[in-house]
C-alpha cells in the first residue's frame, strides 16, 4: 500500500512528483501550487533551517489557507525571511508562538503594503507582532514625544523629514496590523491615523519654521511707537474634512488650510537673515510645510496635502490673512463651505489665532438660515457628485460617494447641524459618531436611524481602510474581480458559515447597510424634514 505523503515531505523528502507537491498544497487554497512549493524551498535553504520549518509547516499553510490571499501571502512571507536578520531565529520564534504565525500570515496575505514595509524594515517584526504593541492603542502625546527624541538627533531639514517619513512608515505599519488582526476597532484606527497626522505636520510645521527663520528672522509686530516686537507666533494650521473631525482614512490627504494673523509688519533679521514683509515669509512656510509633506523620497512622503477646501479653492491664494478669511466667507462662501467648516480644527502653531478663527466663522455656519433653499443647495450639490460616480459606473462600487455611501451619512450630520446648531451648540462639535448621538438626545432623528447610520458608517469606514491599506493608494472603489472581492471579505474578517461564502456575506452587509443609508439620506428632502 502506498504511503500518502503529508506537509513535511515538502521539505523532508528526497523527492516528490508535480502531482503530489499539487495535492498537498491545493487543499490550502493555494492557485498556484508549483509557485508556492517554490516558495517553499527557497525559505528552507540550509538543513537546519528546511529541519525548522518542517516542524511548523502543518501549521504555517493552514494559517495562510486563513488568510485573504494564500499564494500572496506565501510569496510575501518568502520574500521576508530572505530581508529576515536569522532565519532560524525567526522559525524558532514562530514554532513558539502560534498566534504571531497566524497573525503574520493573515498581513502578509492581507497587504502587500504593510508586507513591504516588514521586508524593507525586518526589525519591525518582532516589535508589531508583540502582544503590548497589538493590545494598546497610542496616545497623542506618546507620538510627539517618540518624534520629538527622534528629530533630536539630526540637524539638516531634509534629514529631519526623512526622519518623518521613517516614522510614519513605522506607525502606519503598527496601526495597520492592529487593525487587520482585529485587535483595534473602527474608531481607534481612524484616532490613531489622525492623532498620527496631527504629529507629523506639527512637526513639519517646526522644521520649516526653523528653517526660515535662519533666513529670515522672526515675524514683528510694530507698535505705535514704531519699535518692533515678536509675537508668539502669527500662523496657524487648519485641519479639514476627515483630519479636523479626527477621522483620518488609512491612506488620505488631508485637507489644509493655512491662516496668518495680520498683513503688518516684517521679519525681525538678526546675523545674516534677510528682513522680509511677513506676508512673504508666511506664504514662503505655507509653500514649504506643503511641498515638504509632499516630497517624497527614497523613504517614501509624509502626507499628499490637498488646499482646495481654501477660499477660491485652487485659484485661492495658498495662506490669507484672518481678515480677508472673514471677508470671504461673510460676503462669498457659499453651502457647502459651511458644511466644510463644520470639521475645521487647529492642528499646528498659533492655537490661539485657530480658536480665533473658528469663533469668526461660527456666525457664518451657524447663525445663516439653512431652510429648504439652502438644503437645496446641499441636495444639487451631492446630485453632481451623482453625475459623475454615474458616468463612471460606479455608483456601487464607490463606498464614499456612491449610492448609501460614507458621505451621505455625512451630509445627514451637517445638514442637521447647519439647520439646529444655531440654538444648540452641543450639535457644532465634530465626529461623525459622536454627531449622530448628539442629533439622538437633542431629537432630531430617531433613534432607531441612528443606530443604523452608526452601523454603516463603522461598516463603510472599515471597508474603506481595507481597501486602502492594501496598496497605499487613496481608493474607495471595490474591485470587481470575484477573486478580488474573496480577498476583501477576509480582510473583513468574514468567514465561511456553510449557508455562504465570505463573499456573499460581505455583499449582502453591504446592500443592507447602503440601502439603509439612502433611505435615510432621501428623508432630508422630504417636505417636512427639518
Amino acid at each position: 500500500m502506498e504511503v500518502q505523503p503529508k506537509p513535511k515531505d515538502l521539505l523532508l523528502a528526497k523527492t516528490l512528483s508535480e502531482a503530489q507537491v499539487i495535492a498537498l498544497l491545493q487543499p490550502y487554497g493555494f492557485r498556484d501550487p508549483l509557485k508556492a512549493d517554490a516558495n517553499l524551498q527557497a525559505i528552507g535553504k540550509n538543513p537546519r533551517e528546511r529541519i525548522l520549518f518542517s516542524e511548523i509547516i502543518e501549521e504555517t499553510l493552514s494559517a495562510f489557507s486563513e488568510s485573504p490571499d494564500p499564494d500572496l501571502g506565501l510569496n510575501n512571507f518568502e520574500r521576508f525571511t530572505q530581508s529576515a536578520f536569522s532565519k532560524v531565529e525567526l522559525l524558532s520564534h514562530l514554532k513558539q508562538s502560534p498566534l504571531t504565525l497566524h497573525h503574520a500570515t493573515f498581513v502578509f496575505g492581507g497587504s502587500p503594503f504593510l508586507s513591504d514595509i516588514l521586508v524593507r524594515n525586518p526589525g519591525y517584526f518582532y516589535w508589531v507582532f508583540g502582544l503590548q504593541v497589538l493590545e494598546d492603542s497610542k496616545a497623542k502625546a506618546d507620538f510627539r514625544k517618540e518624534l520629538s527624541d527622534a528629530l533630536r538627533v539630526v540637524k539638516t531639514k531634509a534629514a529631519q523629514f526623512d526622519v518623518l517619513r521613517i516614522f510614519k512608515r513605522k506607525e502606519i505599519l503598527r496601526i495597520g496590523v492592529r487593525d487587520l488582526v482585529q485587535a483595534a476597532s473602527v474608531e481607534e484606527t481612524l484616532r490613531d491615523v489622525s492623532n498620527l497626522a496631527d504629529i507629523l505636520i506639527e512637526k513639519a510645521h517646526v522644521v520649516c519654521e526653523a528653517a526660515l527663520r535662519l533666513k529670515y528672522g522672526k515675524p514683528a509686530l510694530s507698535d505705535q511707537l514704531g519699535q518692533r516686537r515678536v509675537p508668539l507666533s502669527g500662523f496657524t494650521v487648519l485641519a479639514l474634512g476627515k483630519l479636523g473631525s479626527r477621522e483620518l482614512n488609512f491612506s488620505s490627504d488631508v485637507d489644509l488650510i493655512y491662516i496668518f494673523d495680520t498683513r503688518s509688519g516684517e521679519t525681525l533679521a538678526t546675523g545674516q537673515a534677510i528682513s522680509i514683509q511677513n506676508t512673504v515669509y508666511y506664504e514662503y512656510l505655507a509653500k514649504e510645510i506643503t511641498a515638504a509633506l509632499n516630497q517624497s523620497t527614497q523613504e517614501g512622503y509624509v502626507y499628499r496635502v490637498d488646499l482646495r477646501l481654501r477660499p477660491e479653492g485652487e485659484m485661492g491664494l495658498i495662506t490669507q490673512p484672518l481678515e480677508a478669511y472673514r471677508r470671504y466667507y461673510q460676503n462669498r462662501g457659499a453651502t457647502w463651505e459651511r458644511m466644510v467648516l463644520l470639521r475645521a480644527r487647529p492642528v499646528s502653531g498659533d492655537f490661539e489665532l485657530g480658536r480665533i478663527f473658528l469663533k469668526m466663522v461660527a456666525p457664518y455656519v451657524f447663525e445663516k438660515p439653512c431652510g429648504s433653499h439652502e438644503v437645496q443647495e446641499i441636495k444639487h450639490f451631492k446630485e453632481r457628485i451623482d453625475e459623475v460616480v454615474d458616468l463612471r459606473k460606479q455608483s456601487h462600487l464607490d463606498v464614499k460617494r456612491g449610492f448609501g455611501g460614507i458621505r451621505e451619512i455625512e451630509f445627514i450630520v451637517q445638514t442637521r447641524q447647519l439647520q439646529h446648531g444655531r440654538k444648540d451648540i452641543a450639535l457644532r462639535k465634530r465626529g461623525t459618531v459622536s454627531s449622530l448621538r448628539r442629533l439622538q438626545q437633542a431629537y432630531l432623528l430617531p433613534s432607531k436611524t441612528v443606530n443604523t447610520l452608526i452601523a454603516a458608517y463603522r461598516f463603510l469606514r472599515n471597508v474603506e481602510n481595507k481597501l486602502q491599506m492594501l496598496n497605499d493608494q487613496q481608493t474607495h472603489l471595490l474591485p470587481t474581480e470575484p477573486s478580488q472581492l474573496d480577498a476583501l471579505a477576509l480582510r473583513l474578517a468574514y468567514a465561511k458559515d456553510g449557508v455562504q461564502t465570505p463573499r456573499e456575506q460581505f455583499q449582502a452587509d453591504l446592500h443592507f447597510h447602503t440601502e439603509a443609508v439612502h433611505q435615510a439620506y432621501e428623508m432630508l428632502f422630504t417636505p417636512d424634514s427639518k
